[in-house]
């Protein structure tokens, strides 16, 4: 029996990682342990490691390294905190592969502890670009730490190999997000309605907006922008969702909590659940901010993104997108597209860059028949080499 660790953080990773998870619980040639880590363990974010267990997950172990500091002191902190919490864990639980998801701080400590002991590294996800967060660099980083890779799309396979990773060990599965959704009993409105507390409207949006980490300084002020333009909206109930914890978030979750608190056609929440957040996304208009989920997952919905300034730059974006600079004016003109009867009706015809679905049976049966013998040693696969000059 093969041993695959699934390390989880965020609300995020976990609504992706879930059907890899019940694929490998349900195999009886594969053996599942569950680490769960980062915001999940956190009250301010919604302590959302229930909802793992909810969902009828075992979890092998809780590793708290989160800190009330989200300075850049604070979080490199945290990773230090992570890379010892994993050594221990890993340790004890021996597994034959640990399999991470993305780019964040946390998920940087689980490969560091992971590659140090010799445990051989499933990542998904790779490949991809977010120009405007540190996590873009953290997401190459675990990709040369790894040694199985499931990227989302074409564009992204090729970037892997890039970077020096053997073709042989790239597959291309599609994204993890429209599994997710295709597996999904939605809530229809009501149930909706009475999950969250809060009346939908004729018009609805659903809005999340995280600090772009690499322009220092900026989140709060693109937050002020973002509310301004919001504020404008008083026939359309607006359902926030708390950012994640990077570096700054907790300035703008102040700031989205005052904005709601005098708003009785808002609401805030740390985190809505899968359930409930996939069923906001069929029944909201659109989504606003600048989170992965409104490039990789509303367009299976047809639903219009308004992605704003640079935190997803560089993702492959379905004619659904609307992208607009980090202000007040350009944020309302983006609105204005969003609810004309052009742009409405060409969201019939959008497809999803990330595929149809079946990216998680695809990523259990390479994790239950590929070969991990010497699979931790690594060749650098070279592309054509440059011309001298």
């Amino acid at each position: 029996m093969r041993t695959i660790c699934v390390v989880t953080g965020t609300r995020a990773d976990y609504g992706l990682l879930q059907w890899v998870m019940d694929g490998i619980r349900r195999d009886p040639m594969l053996r599942l342990q569950v680490v769960a880590t980062g915001t999940h363990l956190s009250a301010e974010f919604g302590m959302t490691y229930r909802e793992i267990e909810a969902d009828g997950f075992s979890i092998d172990r809780k590793l708290d390294i989160l800190t009330a500091d989200d300075t850049p002191v604070g979080v490199t902190k945290a990773i230090g905190r992570g890379v010892i919490a994993f050594a221990d864990a890993f340790a004890e639980l021996k597994p034959d592969v640990v399999v991470l998801l993305g780019d964040r701080s946390e998920i940087l400590a689980a490969a560091t502890a992971a590659l140090i002991a010799g445990h051989p590294l499933a990542h998904l996800h790779g490949g991809e670009i977010t120009e405007g967060a540190f996590d873009d660099s953290i997401r190459h980083a675990v990709t040369k730490m790894s040694h199985l890779h499931f990227v989302a799309a074409e564009p992204y396979c090729h970037r892997v190999i890039q970077l020096g990773e053997s073709p042989e060990r790239v597959f291309l599965t599609g994204g993890l997000g429209v599994d997710t959704i295709r597996k999904t009993r939605l809530l229809d409105r009501a149930a909706l309605e009475a999950a969250l507390d809060f009346k939908l409207g004729k018009k609805n949006l659903l809005v999340t907006f995280h600090p772009v980490t690499l322009e220092k300084g900026t989140a709060p002020t693109q937050m002020a922008e973002l509310l301004k333009a919001l504020d404008g909206l008083t026939e359309t109930n607006l359902i926030l969702t708390l950012p994640n914890a990077d570096t700054g978030s907790r300035e703008l979750i102040r700031m989205i909590e005052d904005f709601a608190a005098s708003r009785p056609h808002v609401r805030a929440y740390p985190s809505l659940g899968q359930l409930p957040y996939l069923s906001c996304l069929a029944q909201v208009d659109g989504v606003v901010g600048n989170s992965s989920s409104g490039l990789a997952e509303a367009p299976s919905f047809r639903k219009g993104t308004i992605n704003i300034g640079e935190r997803q730059r560089g993702r492959l974006k379905a004619a659904s997108v609307i992208d607009c600079a980090p202000d007040c004016a350009s944020i309302q003109a983006a609105l204005k597209k969003l609810y004309s009867p052009e742009f409405q009706a060409g969201l019939a015809d959008v497809r999803n860059p990330y595929g149809e679905g079946g990216a998680s049976e695809k990523v259990v049966d390479t994790l239950k028949h590929y070969d991990l013998s010497g699979l931790t040693k690594k060749s650098f696969y070279d592309l054509q080499p440059c011309k001298a000059h």
